[in-house]
């Protein structure tokens, strides 16, 4: 009797040891394989132009500095709302870990895809009116990211052409298939009313319209607010070319485009903005929030640049004093 039990225990210590053994070489290789672990991110951009791929760029960068090893397939709309569609389908069907959707085109059609995979947005105006979002604190399900819609930015701008250039009537040029235009042209409407200036207001629905538009305001308008619109800013070169030509100054949402060849602009760093995006998808991925957990996000910084060149160019006398209302572009 007292053999049998010797012989059960050490049969016991042998069971325990290889179990030990299991419970550590199974929990080193989870440890292992969630640390190597390799996302598939799918990025859905509306279309090719500065300030997009600076946040595509900031996007990428922030997930890097994160530390995560990513895979991404980049696809860009060339501006179709319909490509933007057949993109989000596509990476629904690839099953991604992750969409990045970069501009309101893009998050729409991403949203309208899925409900499941983690969405996160950027270089988006209104995500509320877009029905993206139901609020800023609280998103949703599976949506959340950051806006280009900086409540001062637009402001300042407007101010800038009204109190400083003294122009009495502002053109804007703008796609109202697109609805973040839509809520900015309403905007700068209010604003310029309020200065006692009009807003005189051309559509276009593509990018060949876009310099006809540009022409037709001249002899109407003492300068042109171009908002941060794709389809216009994607042929923003013909709106500079007619603003030199004709000599109105031009103003711009975003500093990507001022730098190209507009007078001003109040804005921020797309590429900043898209990394706040970016830091918010390591989250996402890493298992600590999901997206419905992170609030929507604001542009942390602004200024207001002002083009020197640009403004010669369109026939501004460039004042020293503005220097105490923004920093002057020195073409860097």
């Amino acid at each position: 009797m007292r053999r049998k039990v010797k012989a059960v225990s050490i049969a016991l210590a042998g069971m325990l040891l290889l179990a030990g053994c299991g419970s550590k070489e199974s929990s080193g290789s989870s440890e292992k394989s969630g640390s190597e672990k390799e996302f598939n991110v799918g990025i859905t951009q509306f279309a090719p132009h500065p300030s997009l791929d600076a946040a595509t760029e900031g996007f990428k960068q922030a997930l890097k500095d994160k530390g995560l090893k990513v895979k991404f397939d980049e696809q860009n709309a060339q501006a179709d709302m319909n490509n933007t569609q057949t993109i989000a389908n596509n990476f629904v069907g690839d099953k991604v870990d992750l969409i990045f959707a970069n501009a309101t085109p893009s998050a729409t059609a991403a949203l309208n895809a899925t409900k499941d995979i983690p969405i996160v947005f950027t270089s988006v105006t209104d995500p509320v009116g877009a029905g993206l979002v139901k609020s800023f604190d609280k998103p949703g399900n599976n949506i959340t990211g950051t806006t280009d819609n900086h409540p001062d930015a637009t402001k300042k701008t407007i101010s800038f052409i009204t109190d400083e250039v003294k122009a009495k009537n502002v053109g804007v040029i703008y796609n109202s298939g697109e609805q973040n235009s839509e809520v900015q042209v309403k905007a700068v409407k209010k604003l310029v009313e309020e200065k006692g200036a009009k807003l005189v207001d051309v559509s276009v629905a593509n990018t060949s319209e876009v310099k006809q538009a540009a022409e037709s305001l001249a002899g109407r308008v003492d300068a042109i607010y171009i908002p941060t619109d794709n389809t216009v800013v994607t042929a923003l070169d013909a709106v500079i070319a007619v603003a030199n030509s004709k000599k109105i100054p031009l103003f711009v949402g975003e500093l990507d485009s001022m730098k190209k060849g507009a007078v001003a602009a109040s804005g921020f760093s797309y590429y900043d903005l898209g990394y706040q995006s970016g830091v918010m998808a390591a989250d996402i991925l890493s298992g600590k929030k999901k997206p419905s957990e992170i609030p929507v996000e604001l542009p942390k910084s602004l200024k207001l640049v002002i083009n020197k060149k640009a403004a010669e160019a369109q026939g501004l006398k460039v004042k020293d004093e503005w220097s105490k209302l923004g920093e002057f572009y020195d073409g860097k």
